[in-house]
């Protein structure tokens, strides 16, 4: 199997979910083995940084990352697009500090990475296969993996709301089912956490266009769910993403229970530290 890049570039532009601020955002073809490189356009220059565990700075309401001079956030759902539609080698150049929201799911980037179009390139694609079972639990969050010939995810969660209450699904992820099943799938947040975050200054770009608001009585965005166990897959999305940050397309079979991006973060770097948990191969 050989490596993937982008036949031409493409740009997204709106609303950053932290800021609130127009953003922008643009995916350039990229040469073989250079992987997804985000390329921070800011006053004082262009710095480029490379999605690892270790660049993760912060967790809070999404993933970011940083070198300690320059940093780009919400880059989540974009890296699941990355992943889900198996793009090896892209240029992702960033104005504004955070990618934007766009509809809260990964579905316009997917539709992005159509329009450029896909490419496939010379050399093989390398990928990182789990060599024996694995898994890390704390604080009521747990991933365990076991060595699978692709990317499997079964994911549950548990939320004491009646609009969500214990949702599991499960998946091989490959394009054609994450674009189906996954990539519309958006991000979702809780009536009063929303209005207590705006009240700190908090996620100001957050809104019924890009998150699914649930209140005391259910769903409030009026086109409703575009998946009854909506929540779910978009929790699926977000691991997605994450296991992105290792670089290399990552081989395996997940089970998951109610994680987030800081769990999703510290299950990837014990994975990475473990001694001979991985082991690289092409395709």
């Amino acid at each position: 199997m050989l490596q993937t890049t982008l036949c031409g570039a493409v740009s997204c532009k709106g609303v950053s979910l932290h800021s609130g601020r127009e953003v922008s955002m643009e995916f350039r073809p990229a040469p073989e083995n250079s992987g997804i490189v985000f390329h921070i356009h800011a006053e004082d220059g262009e710095r480029l940084l490379l999605p690892r565990p270790e660049a993760v700075s912060t967790t809070e309401l999404a993933t970011t990352i940083s070198d300690g001079k320059a940093s780009v956030s919400t880059i989540e759902h974009v890296l699941a697009a990355m992943n889900g539609m198996a793009v090896d080698n892209v240029e992702i150049h960033v104005q504004g500090g955070e990618v934007p929201i766009l509809d809260g799911s990964a579905k316009m980037v997917v539709e992005a990475l159509r329009r450029a179009g896909f490419r496939r390139q010379d050399a093989p694609r390398r990928v990182a296969r789990v060599t024996r079972e694995y898994s890390l639990e704390a604080n009521g969050k747990s991933i365990s993996v076991r060595p699978h010939d692709g990317f499997r995810v079964d994911y549950t969660i548990r939320f004491p709301h009646p609009a969500i209450g214990e949702q599991h699904f499960a998946l091989e992820i490959t394009p054609e089912s994450f674009e189906k099943e996954v990539a519309p799938a958006r991000t979702f947040g809780f009536l009063k956490e929303v209005e207590y975050l705006h009240s700190r200054g908090l996620a100001r770009g957050g809104s019924l266009d890009n998150v699914i608001v649930v209140g005391d009585e259910g769903v409030i965005n009026k086109e409703g769910l575009r998946f009854p166990d909506e929540f779910v897959r978009h929790k699926m999305l977000d691991f997605i993403g994450d296991m992105a940050m290792l670089g290399t397309p990552l081989f395996g079979a997940f089970t998951v229970a109610c994680s987030g991006h800081g769990h999703n973060n510290a299950f990837l770097r014990s994975l990475v530290q473990g001694e001979g948990l991985l082991e690289y191969a092409t395709l």
